[in-house]
């Protein structure tokens, strides 16, 4: 009901809401239209409207607000819930992960341990072996790869594992926290990264040594490969410290994360087992309640909720847990993968070694091989010693040969290097030193031949002897010639064999180069390696320093987000704290409830009883009237009660306000809680964000380290494509620079567009606008969402990257450029795929690695098969086993499967992260691809406003020209009236009258055609136009209001409406007065037309008054409504009224009922009513002001209107009534709705009423409900108390209980004693007895003897009976201690069933509680529903408000409960402590009497002994008595004397053993209750252990996975068992091969001691190769280094090309730019600058031109002048003869002509011509003056008479030449002489000038030239002084031409030519004559600065005349032209010129 109210109430608001909008605008506009078109002096009507639409556009706003911090607060409340949900999980994952971290820490401790030790066993065995292999083995070189690979892994397991094993000192379990936890985290990772670097590095050496290897095995240079060797000890050591650091540090953290755990897990245990007791216990109460009752369903189903919720949350943590522990073990995993690593690497660093040791070991064979060579080459030089000296011999032999054969030509030619020559030089001054020698020696052999000829010849006598001497000496001869030829042979041989060893040594030579020359090379390679390898370690020692310090840095982070969480949990525990106080703040507020309930409920009986005595009272008056005054006294009390009771209700109910408060006071501090928790759980979140980021920066990390490589060749491929992309990014951002103007353009259009054109689809559009507006935002928000992401991304790569700069630079370059980018996505599909192949090629060489580790691991596999076998027989030797070696063994392999595994997993990582990679950059492309969307689609959305805005201002212009063409036509058809007024003048109509276009055509054509008669038809046509043109102007109105409406919704383009509107406004105010001017003259032609005028104003003053009726009508009608709907108004007010006492009852009723307020939807629903009401009626009063102005306006109208003014149209009054229609409409349709509204607020009331009578009824219940809850509290307290008090008696019972037991057990102890002692007691006298009965057998006893035996028999019979009946007494003793002690436990039970019975008194206590709460939301359910039918929200709000009070309910319950059982459990661990300390002491007690007991034994051993003693002394004295019973009766007596004291002593020590046994006997007593104790304490533990079995079946759950784990590891040991036996045998048979192998080597090695001779021959060569391989070494390093530099070089070098190059683009971008705008600029000046230059060439090349013609002209010229000048030079002379011959005459036509024109001019003018002629014959000024006064005071003809006697010459005057004087005549001589000149300079020769239509002018010429000039020229006339005959005027009369210039210079008459030639100087001459107002046309002007008259001759009489007016001879009438100054005057000039 509520929710379809509210609908309703909704619905109509919102319905209401746009009517009375749209009905505001239209209105408002109607008033418009009114004011503008109708009346404009009339006032406006109130903002009305605009303050409907500012309220509305308000409370939209109010809305939209708050439903935004609705929803907001919604989302908050969730994040809220989520984030308190992953505290508690995040906190139960670290507890379990640290817990599970310091076993795991413990288990490796012992691991290590065991695998130190086996390490240890196996090094030693190791290092026996590996002697035996050395002694077996030949050199270092040959040995076989696999045991060096073992050894350097022992060796670094060793290393590696020789740590302390004890914890560090630093740390204490006691203060860990959460960030040790977090700094122990950063440290694995850190460890991580470092084992990462140090792979890398490993990497890179495993290269090295392969690129070394397949460079060259051997290295000649010592020094190299003992740095390397010191640099890789460093490391070493380096490694193995911070390889033993790292161990101390994690030993530390894992005892300090070991103890935490187990803090953690013990109270982890303890809270669960304490929720578990409370679900039971909950399970209990809530079986018991439904089995009390079904009601108790609601309560059961909260239980069982919050049961599963504790049970999801269990479940939870346990899930937690699990991924906990497979986080732990993948951290396991890791680190062991990591440390497998870190062996390997050390195990390949060992390997690197090895192989430098090699190389050493070679460069040392090598070096003893040079050295052998040195002795080779020193026994070659000896042996080429030996060759010299056979040389030299041969050479001897030779030389000797030579002589003897006079063969000294032959020389043997010897082919001898270069390098030899020295040497065969000095062989041959040696040989020629031996051939002197030997010539010598021929010489004495000579001699001594002649001396043997001489003895020969002395000799004769012996001639027999001297034949065989000479035979002799022949033989000797044969065998020295023999030995000659032997010799030359040998020297052949010698010299072939000289010959091949020069070619060998040659061979040698240029092999030993090059052996150097390689050797070199790889020296320099080697060089080059050692540098590159020492640049990479410094290089990887920087990414170390900058990884760790990115690693302090997000330590630092860790650190401060874990403070930030150490405090989050202190505001946590203050918050807690805060909620305790209001906790107790609630109690003591329900504890006064309490009271203020009790003191109710005695304030009740009270009432009660007087009520029962008011009643007494009243009979009593019945039937007494005299105790009235009694009863007016009583009633006066009563009323004092009365007043007392209202006073109480009133505190009651204040009580009730103030415990309202209290709740809502709780609610807030809950609102706060979960504030804070939310807030806790955002700081978790970003905790957790920081650990996932370091996750991320790690993994990035390792990704970056091994894309690193890749990269850079990657780097290399891009930079030419980036080249390319920086090119197209250029033009792509100069084409969005364009594109982005031109938008920006569109949008400075669209923000200035006229909207008033949107006419049809400004809703639609309007919708539209809000849709895209919408989805831009949802676009904007995921756009900014996506930054955010790409934002995190590039932070996160900026924090991991930071090490590797140019990788970052390049990727924030290629970020930067994603954007703009657009039509390089192919390229980045194309790099993504290149970078995939490279992915590919990584996971390549990764399964390369694999296989290598793999075939590295079956390597060490058979090395330990073989060392396995080596143990074992040690064993047999030793005859020791050792038990740990298998496990040992199989633990290694274990270790290095799981490295494999792990590889295998980080391979794995790595492939998943490239895949991500690939994700993200998808993501960007498609987030990329969106934003392109988005922007298309904005722009498409700018393009369609651009087209309607340009729709708009098109429709505008139709519009105005429209209008323009309209004025234009009406101006046309008024020119025709106008026309037709003119030629009949009727009278003037008024009125308004407008043609249309076609009428008014036709109308000027027949104004054109007809002008004085119009037909009858004609004015029909024109009142049809006239009504047509009415039609139109109806329709423009309509657009002019639809206009006003489109600017009244429309703000951005107010101005340009407004302009236009003014355009339209004079366009109308144009037509109109054209109407008018048309109505004026449109009546003019015949009285009919207006007859036929007049009867339709008629007409129309009648529609009129029917239209004012009408409109009387209906604001009759109006104001009818308006008295409605205030009576309707008052009524509303009054129910409003009645409404809000409501609503304050229903408020009160619900503050008292419900704290939430559940009637709050009702009132916003009256209030939006009541708003929307007021709403309607600030309209109607709109609407009727606004009729009231129609009205008003309408009688001005017809009032100031006569009879023949034509008013307001019918097309006008028809839309009045189509308002007024709508108006009704909309009447009805408020009547309708107010209707509606009072029927709703009629149903509210009946609503209320009845809400109000449940609300009573409610509140009477709440009421006896309080009542009872507050009897079943104080109930409850005293049976708490009642319960407490019996528990303090149970506690004092079982104290009783305790001492009573103690005081049995003491007793049972006595009794044990003492019944030992009787048994004792009762064994010795039957030896007694038996002793003396065997006596008289052997020997007749004496009867003295037999007496006493039975006195004694007696006496112990006595003893015995009185021991008996000592033990019957302390029977009855126990007895009686038993049944005290059976009372006391009947009293027990009688406690504990009245304790039964109090809690069976409680759970009736909570039954009525539970039966009280069930009528209690039995009402709260009629509350809700009645609220449901209110509001929905207040039903939510209801709800969630019960259930927290459910909940509080349920929690406090459970938290008292929790508190009893806890005091419980306390009081039941004080009692078994206190049990426990009883048994102790009794323990102790016990063995007390042990040794007392053993004590008192020993005594009775003793005494025994004595006994037997004494009784063999008896025996003896016996004998004694018999061999001497007489006289020894004495010593019979002192013998039976010491018999009675020992008999008594035997007595005393039975007494002592009778109160020792029952001594024991109590103590045993006292064992038996302390027994008894102990098995009520153990079936009290037995309760104990039931419910722990319980938490056990619970917890077996958890157990169950763990087992599944443990049989999964059962599993992989299994298989991993198996695998080892493959690898036992594996390792057998390679033991065997390797044995074998050591049988073959031996072999090996005697063949090669065979080989070794042939070795030594290829040793030669080697050494050769070494030397120049050397050579090569050396220069391939340096090569290689400089290659390095100059690539090292390039990168850096491209790098900073790159980012200069881009800043470069960018400012040249930006240059360009600006250059571009300055070239525009410059190129529109420069332009400018080229049309003005274009526009001079042409003038100049028009000048050009010009100026050639003018030369040619002027060559023409000089060519005249020539001739002229000789003509000139005749005529000259001629003149000069003619002067000398006509000196003093006067020219007769001269003087006539001045005669004449004396008598022609007027009388007054005659003076001047007097002047003038005075000047020409030269009279002086003052002369003609005085001459002309006399004539004045004369008469005229006396002087004229005697001058012209006189002189006998004749004058012609001239006229003046000053302008005054030249403006002046206006008589007919000036005019007649002037014309005289003119004629008489015309007839003579054609004049020399310029032709003036060629001469093109370049400019005007300045207004100075133009004066004087420019008629003339215009005229085609020649001014007299441009004449080339101005200079001699009068040579035109003559008939023959003189030569008048024989006197005058040829300067003169040239320059008088050029100046009559030119034209510029001529015009220059006359202005400068015409400024100086000195003109003369008798001087011809020689230049501007030469005036012909003076300036004295230009005063104000003018008398300086003429020089040239002199009188010359009759017979020739000349002048010439003469140069004159300023200052010369005329008479001077004439002198000159006489002279001449």
């Amino acid at each position: 009901m509520s929710s379809w109210l509210g609908g309703i109430g909704s619905g109509l608001g919102q319905s209401l809401g746009q009517v009375g909008g749209s009905l505001s605008s239209f209105t408002g506009q109607i008033s418009n239209f009114t004011k503008d078109m109708l009346l404009e002096g009339v006032e406006e009507v109130g903002d009305a409207a605009t303050e409907l639409q500012v309220s509305n556009s308000k409370l939209t706003e109010v809305e939209a607000a708050f439903t935004t911090q609705k929803s907001e607060y919604d989302r908050l409340k969730k994040l809220n819930a989520e984030l308190e949900e992953k505290l508690e999980a995040s906190e139960i994952q670290v507890k379990q992960q640290s817990a599970e971290y310091r076993s795991l820490l413990q288990q490796k401790d012992v691991e290590i341990s065991h695998l130190k030790a086996r390490q240890s066993g196996l090094h030693e065995e190791f290092q026996k072996l590996q002697q035996s292999a050395q002694s077996a083995s030949v050199g270092p070189a040959m040995l076989p790869v696999a045991t060096t690979s073992t050894t350097t892994t022992s060796s670094s397991a060793s290393s590696f594992l020789s740590r302390p094993s004890g914890s560090h000192q630093g740390f204490h379990g006691d203060e860990m926290d959460l960030s040790d936890v977090i700094w122990s985290q950063q440290e694995i990772n850190r460890l991580s990264t470092e084992v990462m670097r140090l792979e890398a590095e490993v990497s890179h050496w495993r290269r090295m040594s392969q690129a070394s290897k397949a460079a060259g095995s051997g290295n000649g240079d010592q020094s190299d490969i003992l740095k390397l060797q010191r640099t890789i000890k460093e490391l070493r050591e380096e490694m193995s410290r911070e390889v033993d650091e790292h161990q101390h540090e994690l030993a530390a953290l894992q005892d300090a994360q070991r103890q935490k755990m187990a803090d953690i897990t013990r109270r982890h245990r303890e809270e669960l087992a304490e929720y578990e007791e409370r679900i039971e216990e909950l399970e209990e109460q809530s079986g018991i309640g439904h089995a009390s009752s079904p009601s108790d369903s609601s309560k059961l189903l909260d239980l069982q909720k919050t049961i599963q919720s504790l049970q999801e949350a269990a479940e939870q943590r346990e899930k937690q847990q699990a991924e906990l522990t497979g986080s732990l073990e993948e951290a396991r995993r890791k680190q062991d993968s990591l440390q497998l690593e870190k062996d390997e690497a050390q195990a390949e660093n060992g390997e690197l070694l090895q192989n430098y040791t090699r190389l050493q070991t070679s460069v040392t064979e090598l070096q003893t091989r040079v050295q052998e060579q040195e002795g080779k080459a020193l026994q070659k030089a000896q042996l080429e010693h030996e060759i010299q000296g056979l040389r030299k011999a041969l050479t001897a032999a030779e030389k000797e040969i030579q002589k003897l054969k006079s063969l000294s030509e032959a020389e043997p030619k010897e082919e001898v290097e270069h390098a030899d020559i020295l040497e065969l030089n000095t062989i041959i001054g040696t040989l020629r030193q031996e051939k002197e020698i030997l010539e010598q020696e021929k010489l004495d052999m000579q001699e001594r031949l002649k001396v043997a000829e001489q003895q020969v010849v002395s000799s004769e006598g012996a001639e027999a002897s001297e034949p065989e001497q000479l035979e002799e000496l022949k033989a000797e001869l044969e065998r020295r010639e023999k030995a000659l030829r032997d010799t030359e042979e040998e020297r052949d041989t010698i010299m072939s064999e000289l010959e091949e060893l020069d070619q060998q040594n040659q061979e040698a030579t240029q092999h030993m180069i090059s052996v150097k020359e390689q050797l070199s090379g790889q020296l320099k390679e080697a060089e080059a390696e050692v540098t590159r390898l020492s640049t990479e370690l410094n290089t990887t020692k920087d990414q170390k320093k900058a990884l760790q310090q990115e690693l302090e840095t997000q330590k630092e982070k860790l650190s401060q987000s874990a403070y930030t969480l150490n405090e989050l949990h202190m505001g946590k525990q203050q918050l807690e704290s805060t909620a305790k106080e209001l906790k107790d703040k609630l109690g003591h507020a329900q504890d006064q409830s309490r009271v203020a309930r009790k003191e109710i409920s005695e304030l009740k009986k009270t009432l009660q009883e007087r009520e029962e005595q008011l009643s007494a009272t009243k009979a009593q008056l019945t039937q007494a009237g005299e105790r009235r005054t009694e009863a007016q006294g009583s009633r006066e009390e009563l009323v004092g009660k009365e007043t007392e009771l209202s006073d109480l209700r009133r505190e009651l109910v204040e009580m009730r306000s103030s415990h309202e408060k209290v709740m809502s006071e709780d609610y807030e501090m809950k609102m706060e809680n979960r504030r804070l928790k939310a807030e806790s759980e955002q700081a978790v979140g970003k905790v957790e964000e920081l650990s996932r980021q370091l996750k991320e920066g790690q993994a990035s990390l390792n990704r970056t380290v091994l894309e690193k490589d890749t990269r850079i060749e990657a780097l290399k491929l891009e930079k030419g494509q980036l080249e390319g992309e920086l090119g197209q990014t250029e033009r792509t951002l100069a084409e969005q620079a364009k594109q982005y103007q031109q938008t920006i353009e569109e949008l400075t259009r669209a923000r200035s567009m006229d909207a008033s054109a949107l006419q049809m689809e400004h809703e639609r559009t309007v919708k539209l606008n809000q849709e895209k507006d919408m989805e831009i935002a949802q676009l904007k928000r995921d756009m900014e969402q996506m930054a955010s992401d790409h934002r995190d991304t590039n932070e996160m790569l900026s924090i991991t990257v930071s090490g590797q700069k140019q990788l970052t630079d390049l990727l924030q370059e290629k970020d930067a450029f994603m954007e703009t980018l657009k039509q390089n996505a192919t390229d980045l599909q194309k790099e993504m795929e290149n970078s995939i192949s490279v992915v590919t090629k990584e996971a390549e060489t990764l399964r390369h690695a694999l296989e290598d580790k793999d075939k590295q691991l079956g390597g060490m596999k058979e090395d330990n098969s073989h060392l396995k076998e080596e143990i074992d027989r040690l064993r047999d030797q030793q005859s020791r086993p050792q038990p740990l070696a298998e496990p040992r063994t199989l633990d290694i392999i274990t270790e290095l499967e799981t490295e494999i595994t792990q590889l295998k997993s980080s391979r794995d990582a790595l492939e998943e992260e490239v895949q991500t990679l690939r994700t993200t950059m998808e993501e960007q492309q498609a987030s990329l691809f969106h934003s392109q969307q988005s922007l298309q689609a904005q722009q498409s959305e700018l393009e369609q406003a651009h087209a309607r805005h340009e729709q708009t201002t098109l429709n505008y212009d139709r519009l105005i020209h429209a209008r323009d063409e309209e004025i234009a036509r009406l101006q046309q058809t008024v020119d025709g009236l106008s026309e037709r007024q003119g030629h009949a003048d009727p009278p003037p109509v008024q009125g308004e009258v407008i043609l249309q276009e076609d009428k008014t055509q036709s109308l000027n054509g027949e104004n054109g055609n007809e002008k004085h008669d119009l037909s009858k038809v004609e004015i029909e046509r024109l009142v049809r136009g006239i009504k047509e043109k009415e039609t139109e102007i109806s329709q423009l109105n309509e657009k002019n209001l639809s206009l006003a409406k489109q600017v009244d919704q429309l703000v951005v383009s107010r101005d340009e409406l407004g302009k236009l509107s003014q355009m339209v406004l004079q366009k109308d105010l144009e037509i109109q007065a054209l109407h008018a001017r048309v109505s004026m003259g449109g009546g003019g032609g015949h009285s009919q037309d207006v007859l036929f005028l007049q009867q339709q104003l008629q007409n129309y003053a009648v529609e009129r008054e029917q239209v004012l009726a009408v409109l009387n009508e209906k604001t009759r009608e109006n104001s009818q409504l308006r008295s409605d709907y205030h009576r309707i108004m008052d009524i509303m007010a009054g129910k409003e009224a009645a409404l809000l006492k409501l609503q304050q009852e229903n408020q009160r009723l619900s503050n008292m009922s419900d704290p939430s307020g559940s009637q709050e939807m009702f009132r916003e629903t009256i209030q939006n009513l009541s708003r929307i009401i007021r709403e309607k009626d600030i309209e109607i009063d709109a609407l009727t002001q606004k009729c009231q102005t129609l009205v008003a306006v309408l009688q001005s109208s017809g009032g100031d209107c006569g009879p023949g003014s034509g008013g307001v149209s019918s097309n006008q009054f028809e839309e009045l009534l189509q308002e007024r229609d709508t108006l009704k409409q909309q009447v009805k349709k408020m009547e309708e709705w107010k209707q509606q509204v009072i029927t709703t607020v009629k149903n509210m009331q009946h609503e209320s009423a009845q809400l109000q009578e449940e609300l009573i009824k409610l509140q009477g219940q709440v009421s006896a409900d309080s009542d009872c809850s507050s009897k079943l509290s104080v109930d409850y307290t005293r049976l708490i108390q009642s319960y407490e008090q019996k528990e303090r008696r149970l506690g004092s019972l079982s104290q009783e209980l305790a001492q009573v037991q103690q005081t049995i057990s003491k007793l049972s102890t006595t009794k044990d004693v003492l019944l030992g002692k009787l048994d004792s007691v009762t064994q010795t006298p039957e030896v007694g007895v038996a002793a003396q009965a065997s006596g008289p057998l052997l020997t007749a006893e004496p009867p003295s003897l037999q007496g006493a035996a039975p006195v004694n028999n007696e006496n112990l019979q006595r003893e015995l009976q009185s021991l008996r009946a000592l033990l019957a007494e302390r029977d009855t003793m126990i007895r009686t201690l038993q049944e005290n002690n059976h009372r006391l436990s009947n009293s027990a039970s009688a406690s504990e069933s009245e304790q039964r019975g109090q809690a069976e008194e409680a759970r009736q206590v909570r039954e009525r509680l539970d039966a009280l709460q069930r009528s209690v939301r039995e009402k709260d359910l009629l509350i809700k529903t009645k609220g449901d039918q209110l509001s929905h929200v207040s039903e939510t709000l209801r709800n969630r408000e019960n259930d927290n009070e459910v909940l509080k309910q349920a929690v406090t319950n459970l938290k008292e409960r929790a508190l009893i059982f806890e005091m419980d459990v306390r009081k039941l661990k004080e009692e078994n402590e206190l049990v426990a300390a009883r048994s102790r002491e009794k323990e102790s007690e016990f063995r007390a009497l042990q040794e007392t007991n053993m004590q008192v034994s020993l005594l009775l051993r003793e005494k025994e002994f004595e006994f037997s003693a004494m009784s063999e002394k008896a025996a003896t004295l016996e004998k004694m008595l018999k061999d001497k019973e007489q006289g020894k009766s004495g010593e019979l007596n002192q013998l039976l004397n010491e018999m009675k004291s020992m008999q008594d002593k035997a007595v005393a020590f039975q007494h002592e053993r009778d109160q020792v046994m029952l001594a024991l006997k109590q103590k045993q007593m006292e064992t038996t209750a302390v027994q008894t104790e102990l098995q009520h304490v153990k079936d009290k533990e037995q309760r104990l252990n039931l419910e722990l079995d319980r938490l056990r079946n619970h917890l077996l759950e958890i157990e169950d996975s763990y087992t599944r784990e443990a049989l999964a590891a059962e599993d992989r040991e299994t298989e991993l068992r198996r695998r080892v036996a493959l690898l036992d045998e594996r390792l057998a048979t390679s033991s065997s091969a390797v044995e074998n192998a050591s049988q073959q080597a031996s072999m090996q090695v005697e063949s090669l001691q065979e080989q070794l001779s042939g070795v030594v021959k290829q040793r030669d060569d080697a050494l050769i190769q070494l030397r120049t391989s050397q050579e090569q070494v050396n220069q391939y390093a340096v090569s290689l280094s400089n290659l390095q530099m100059v690539l090292e070089q390039f990168q850096q070098e491209e790098k900073a090309m790159y980012s200069a190059e881009l800043d470069k683009h960018k400012r040249e971008k930006d240059e360009w730019r600006r250059k571009a705008e300055k070239l525009e600029d410059k190129a529109s000046a420069l332009q400018m600058n080229l049309d003005e230059a274009n526009a001079a060439l042409d003038s100049a090349s028009r000048l050009t031109d010009q100026l050639d013609l003018k030369e040619e002209q002027l060559e023409e010229l000089k060519k005249q002048v020539d001739v002229r000048q000789e003509m000139l030079e005749e005529a000259q002379d001629k003149l000069m003869n003619l002067l000398n011959s006509t000196e003093g005459k006067v020219d007769k036509v001269l003087m006539r002509n001045l005669f004449v024109g004396y008598f022609h001019t007027p009388k007054n003018k005659r003076f001047e011509v007097l002047r003038l002629m005075g000047s020409v014959l030269g009279l002086g000024r003052e002369d003609v003056e005085k001459m002309l006064e006399e004539d004045g005071r004369h008469g005229v003809t006396g002087w004229v008479s005697s001058w012209l006697g006189g002189r006998g010459a004749q004058s012609v005057p001239n006229t003046p030449q000053r302008p005054t004087h030249g403006q002046g005549f206006n008589s007919s001589f000036s005019e007649m002489f002037v014309k005289f000149l003119e004629v008489e300079s015309t007839p003579v020769l054609p004049p020399l000038m310029l032709p003036v239509h060629d001469i093109k002018p370049l400019s005007a010429p300045p207004p100075r030239r133009t004066a004087g000039a420019a008629p003339n020229l215009a005229a085609g006339k020649r001014p007299l002084w441009e004449s080339p005959l101005s200079a001699c005027f009068f040579l035109s009369h003559t008939k023959s031409v003189m030569s008048h210039r024989s006197r005058c210079s040829r300067s003169h008459c040239n320059q008088t030519h050029r100046a009559s030639f030119n034209l510029s100087p001529l015009l220059g001459a006359a202005a400068a004559s015409k400024r100086a107002g000195e003109s003369n046309p008798f001087l011809a002007p020689r230049s501007a600065a030469v005036p012909l008259l003076s300036s004295a001759g230009a005063g104000a009489g003018g008398a300086g005349g003429h020089l040239l007016m002199k009188p010359i001879s009759d017979a020739l009438p000349t002048f010439t032209p003469v140069p004159v100054s300023a200052e010369a005057s005329a008479g001077a000039v004439l002198k000159d010129l006489l002279k001449q």
